[in-house]
């Protein structure tokens, strides 16, 4: 197969590229605009691989998508571009309706026109994966409710309101074009490459040079965590497996509180980098952020010290947990990672590539970016 993937320089998008190139004989092509998350280092694993190539397109520029796929002739589309970060969606909406909304569109309208100009056979094997997120279903109130592919919609920020609009644009394009189309909804992913200002990343940086550790909250959002390794051979699985028209919930099955995760890096990190032998490290809370600040953590010992309460996020939704039983029972996926073992993966691994996080932060990653490529 042919596969195109947009956003493959993103944190999910590099993950599925390099599984796709490492572990079948498929081709890759990767469509990526390159914004300030898009990472061509993720990459370097693969990228001199003669079955990878690039394209430095954006989706919403209808003219360069016609090209790639006249081009090209993609087998199918795994369609992962998009802005992703709630906060900057709160901040600054603009961006995410004409990327995750105008994109979607152009590209749906893009690749329906190249479908219909293929011939029996192809038509028949073409599929259009649309790659989505839990947060389209907003928040859950009890404790043992789940999402399932039937959930109503109730997104609660603009990123997820944008997102929501993108899975019902595929939805229509195959009632009322036939294109076939496939939509999966991810629950929160984790792993290595991921961009340092997700929570993750952001502990265990903030935490190895000594800044505060800042929560939401009281800390008690629940997510469910999934390790981006095991979400990438999952869309493999759907793209190559799956049924048209169908919907798949991607799950870890790992709920876990923020507040909990956070401390999980702590405790890691204590282990493999004592904050004794740390400079960077200040043994002190940051109490004076918020006067809510939990006694215990003040009074905790290492890293977790740093931990501080800052004010909530608005519109912050309380609990996501996902149904991952379709896939499972469908497809024969379940992940491979629990919690535990994906979280001290992903310590170590941002341990050992320091190199990757630091050009990230001091922007010289961005030299791709910003037309010097």
């Amino acid at each position: 197969m042919k596969i195109l993937v947009t956003g493959g320089a993103g944190f999910i998008g590099s993950a599925v590229i390099r599984h796709i190139i490492k572990n079948t004989s498929d081709s890759v092509i990767n469509v990526d605009k390159l914004t300030y998350a898009g990472n061509l280092e993720s990459l370097s694993e693969v990228s001199s691989d003669e079955r990878y190539c690039f394209e430095q397109v954006d989706i919403c520029d209808k003219k360069a998508l016609e090209k790639v796929f006249s081009t090209h002739q993609p087998d199918a589309v795994m369609h992962l571009a998009a802005e992703s970060h709630v906060d900057r969606s709160i901040d600054g909406p603009a961006a995410f309706i004409e990327t995750n909304i105008v994109g979607t569109y152009t590209l749906l309208e893009v690749a329906r026109g190249y479908w219909n100009q293929l011939d029996q056979v192809g038509k028949a094997a073409f599929r259009f994966h649309h790659i989505s997120t839990d947060e389209v279903y907003g928040d859950l109130e009890g404790t043992d409710d789940l999402f399932t592919e039937n959930t109503s919609y109730e997104p609660s920020s603009p990123y997820s309101a944008s997102k929501a609009s993108s899975d019902h644009l595929v939805r229509a394009w195959l009632r009322t074009y036939g294109l076939p189309t496939i939509v999966t909804n991810c629950s929160n992913n984790y792993g290595p490459y991921h961009f340092p200002e997700k929570l993750i990343p952001l502990m265990v940086l903030n935490a190895l040079d000594g800044k505060p550790l800042p929560v939401y909250g009281d800390g008690m959002q629940i997510r469910d965590w999934l390790y981006v390794e095991d979400h990438a051979r999952a869309l493999y699985k759907v793209v190559t497996e799956g049924q048209v028209g169908e919907t798949y919930n991607i799950g870890g099955h790992n709920e876990k509180a923020n507040i909990d995760v956070v401390k999980t890096i702590c405790a890691i990190l204590d282990e493999l980098v004592p904050s004794a032998s740390n400079p960077n490290f200040a043994a002190k809370g940051h109490p004076e952020l918020d006067s809510r600040a939990n006694p215990s953590i003040q009074q905790a010992t290492g890293y977790a010290s740093l931990i501080t309460y800052v004010k909530d996020r608005p519109g912050h939704d309380v609990r996501y947990a996902i149904d991952a039983a379709k896939i499972e029972k469908e497809l024969g996926w379940k992940p491979e990672e629990t919690f535990d073992t994906g979280i001290r993966k992903t310590v170590e691994w941002y341990l050992r590539n320091e190199n990757w996080w630091q050009r990230v932060l001091d922007g010289t990653y961005n030299f791709e970016r910003l037309g010097n490529n």
